[in-house]
């Protein structure tokens, strides 16, 4: 076991400190003794952080790195905390606002996470969920800060906000009233959380009224943030810097070809000359790929990932004990969202895979959603997870739990879709052509994240000029397969959260790249290059900024 260093002590001190300022943090990593307090969003609370980041940044910089791995932590903890208060002097906190991944959903969403199974833990439920109303008042004033500095999210991502606050506060649809409502809990609990579930949902309603009645006023109606916001965000999610002009242009060209081979493929399921819709329809009326109910989702999903794990492991991935372990869930939320959660530091709790069915739902394609249980399961996020979580005696805390940015970490999972096929797991033509529809689906991500919020120039079939809402809708219209509702959900995730979905096809050429220069360099150095063996050492290294990943691969 490595001897722990004055940057790990540095590093694990930052942990205990997050975890203190951020509660939820805490529930989400798996870190006990939290789980009672709520996150306070207020303007105090982030300068707070910010003067916690600062005086980390400097204690790292007096440091003298002991070896290799003291030399990685302080390259990539300077990294992102500097670019944490970069954002936050900038203000860009103070327009947090989007339909998937903001405090309007974080708030509702954390429930999920945490355990039902003692009168103890109903305890900390109730107790979590009368410090909502705190919660979203610190937002509140966060958002009006926003309003003074000129920095106010746009119209429709005010809007989404409001809709989604008036659902948490809906007592008929509500996730609060839920809770309190599950069956097993004594009287007295039962009326501590009634009375939560209304001061939660009272929250909501005023959460409605201000983004309705305040922030709404002085909200842009033009999507688009900049270059400068953009260029900032860009950085956070991807862990690199980026030639954004190149990337969008890279970006077009993967739509051409993908769409060209995924049109290609639609000829030999559906016959000559059928278009992909064709194909669709022809995957869609075969009943063996279809699954019928929430139940048969789960289990179709937890056969999928628990075969992959068994083909793969010894042979692509060596996978340690506890990763061998995944749970498939369909989360209570009902978003449409499908995510992964990590395993508790101490194993505990196991990494878990949920499909957040959206109301209403029950059938489901297998075509269309292989795929994504390989981005989500093994090789995907909870591989690239536990292989970091597991190398306990290398990393510090920092680096196995902590160190998180979408370029590594959904760059890998949408890396470890073509992995799959590489390997020969997407047997069928129906599941080469969703593995590729969703890889179009993230090209397209590029186009539209890019074009809209640079004010890039549109196709001349979508109008010409720059792109904008109307012919970003278009464009996904002709490129990605899934319904209207969910398509129109996808449209307003890329224009209220700048940056992020750009990150899993631009993480995936960033890997792409890593491992082909790791070959050639291998080549040279006439040394045998396998892929388990690139693999597992990269996996060891945590979850790095994508920049100081490349310079620790490529030596």
């Amino acid at each position: 076991m490595r001897e722990t260093t004055s940057i790990d002590n540095i590093a694990e001190g930052y942990v205990d400190a997050l975890v203190a300022h951020s509660p939820m943090t805490a529930t989400a990593l798996g870190i006990p003794g939290h789980d009672h307090l709520m996150d306070d969003f207020s303007p105090e609370a982030a300068s707070t952080w910010a003067r916690i980041e600062r005086d980390t940044m400097e204690a790292l910089t007096s440091a003298v790195p002991r070896d290799e791995t003291d030399e990685v932590t302080l390259a990539a903890m300077l990294d992102r905390l500097g670019l944490s208060v970069e954002r936050f002097e900038a203000g860009d906190h103070t327009a947090e606002l989007n339909n998937i991944a903001s405090p309007v959903q974080s708030l509702v969403e954390i429930f999920d996470l945490m355990p039902t199974d003692t009168p103890e833990h109903w305890e900390a439920i109730a107790s979590r969920m009368t410090g909502i109303p705190t919660a979203i008042n610190g937002y509140i004033t966060t958002l009006r800060e926003g309003v003074e500095r000129g920095t106010v999210p746009a119209k429709r991502a005010v809007a989404d906000g409001v809709a989604q606050a008036r659902k948490h506060a809906d007592p008929r649809i509500s996730r609060f009233y839920e809770l309190a409502a599950e069956p097993g809990i004594d009287d007295g609990l039962r009326k501590d959380l009634m009375q939560a579930a209304e001061q939660a949902s009272g929250a909501y309603w005023r959460l409605a009224d201000f983004l309705t009645e305040e922030l709404a006023p002085h909200a842009p109606e033009t999507d688009a943030v900049g270059r400068e916001r953009y260029e900032r965000a860009s950085r956070d999610f991807i862990g690199a810097r980026i030639d954004l002009d190149e990337t969008y242009r890279w970006g077009v060209e993967q739509l051409d070809q993908l769409a060209a081979e995924q049109e290609s493929l639609a000829h030999e399921i559906a016959g000559p000359g059928a278009t992909v819709a064709d194909a669709v329809r022809a995957l869609n009326a075969d009943p063996t790929t279809q699954i019928h109910g929430t139940e048969a989702l789960r289990d179709w999903m937890q056969a999928t990932t628990d075969r992959a794990m068994e083909e793969v492991d010894g042979i692509h991935f060596d996978i340690p004990a506890p990763v061998r372990v995944i749970e498939c869930r369909i989360a209570p939320s009902q978003t449409g969202a499908i995510y992964y959660t990590p395993p508790a530091e101490d194993w505990s709790r196991p990494g878990r895979m949920w499909w957040s069915v959206p109301r209403g739902v029950t059938q489901f394609s297998t075509w269309m959603e292989k795929t994504t249980v390989f981005h989500e399961g093994v090789p995907g996020h909870h591989l690239q997870v536990g292989q970091a979580m597991f190398n306990a005696d290398e990393l510090n805390r920092w680096r196995r739990l902590v160190s998180w940015n979408s370029g590594h970490g959904e760059g890998w999972a949408l890396y470890a879709e073509r992995l799959m096929e590489e390997f020969g797991h997407l047997e069928s033509l129906g599941d080469r052509f969703g593995m590729l529809d969703a890889q179009r689906l993230r090209a397209t991500r590029v186009v539209v994240d890019l074009g809209v919020h640079l004010a890039k120039p549109a196709f001349e079939r979508y109008g010409g000029g720059t792109w904008d809402y109307d012919k970003a809708w278009a464009l996904l219209r002709d490129n990605v397969q899934i319904e209207e509702k969910q398509l129109r959900f996808e449209l307003h995730r890329y224009l209220s959260w700048p940056g992020q979905a750009p990150s899993y096809r631009v993480g995936q050429r960033i890997w792409e790249e890593m491992r082909n220069e790791a070959e050639r360099q291998a080549v040279l150095r006439g040394e045998e290059f396998t892929l388990k063996d690139f693999h597992t050492r990269a996996l060891n290294l945590g979850a790095l900024p994508l920049d100081v990943l490349r310079s620790q691969l490529l030596k």
